[in-house]
């Protein structure tokens, strides 16, 4: 098994949503926000090659919706899915699996695409696309508070080309892989965990997506169940230590991966961060 982080941009979100009820004379000395009181944060994504697949989890925002709509979130940097892609030696039509961890656009915008006619197309064409069949219904029919998040051309295209399975069908069949879900966020998120070498990975998605956002107040104001995000999180944050696991940061904009442990006091914080490849190789 390799694995590899996929860049697939940065963009720009009001930094007191993200930081829910942590004042912002706190939280901005984390991550500054602009003028306008927008951060940066970036939409990792990551790659598993074994077994002859190839499994993009998540696929970022993309490049297929208008100016206005782009203009609210300021997609920026020199990254994206098919530059990142490229740079570890692969195309678009080797990935075989994407795993959609939930349906908002900043995860699963990059999984449908233009082509030069302006007509969407699957973005992967070759792979078969995994979500969760409660998420999926969610989605299909959301709530006042995630309208805007949910867009219908991210992935009813994918329903419609008979590319799309449910995780729970069983059909994943990869022992490396379990699929924990997380209701605090969304309906039904999935929070892939890979076994890898000595210890685990956790792609936490939008339950922790930054280092910011481990001290437990620390929860986004887009979350529609925050109480149950704070049980999920504190259920993550031991297992992380407890275990010597490592947890994937999808939004962080300094830091890829990293693990944890309790201080003197027995408060869990950062231990080791940095680069996946630096980290676990």
């Amino acid at each position: 098994m390799k694995l590899y982080t996929i860049h697939a941009g940065n963009f720009k979100l009001d930094g007191g949503a993200m930081f829910g009820v942590v004042p912002k004379s706190m939280w901005q000395k984390l991550n500054p926000p602009d003028q306008n009181n927008m951060c940066t944060w970036s939409m990792q994504c990551l790659l598993i090659e074994m077994n002859k697949r190839l499994i993009l989890i998540d696929t970022g925002m993309g490049t297929k919706q208008d100016d206005k709509f782009r203009s609210f979130f300021s997609p920026h940097g020199a990254h994206s899915i098919l530059s990142s892609l490229k740079v570890h030696g692969f195309h678009p039509n080797d990935i075989t699996d994407v795993i959609l961890s939930h349906l908002h656009f900043d995860h699963c915008g990059g999984a449908v695409e233009r082509n030069k006619d302006g007509n969407l197309q699957l973005a992967f064409p070759n792979a078969t696309y995994w979500s969760n069949e409660k998420h999926w219904n969610w989605a299909l029919k959301p709530n006042e508070r995630e309208r805007a998040s949910f867009l219908i051309e991210n992935f009813e295209l994918i329903q419609k080309e008979g590319r799309l399975k449910f995780i729970e069908s069983n059909d994943f069949m990869i022992d490396e892989f379990s699929f924990p879900l997380a209701f605090g966020h969304t309906e039904a998120m999935i929070t892939p965990t890979i076994k890898y070498k000595d210890t685990a990975i956790i792609f936490a998605a939008d339950l922790m997506p930054s280092s910011f956002h481990i001290p437990m107040p620390y929860v986004m104001a887009y979350d529609v169940r925050p109480l149950e995000t704070l049980k999920e999180k504190k259920e993550l944050l031991n297992n992380i230590v407890e275990n010597k696991y490592f947890i994937f940061f999808e939004h962080d904009p300094k830091f890829e991966i990293g693990n944890l442990k309790f201080n003197d006091s027995g408060k869990i914080i950062l231990d080791q961060v940095g680069k996946l490849s630096e980290l676990v190789g």
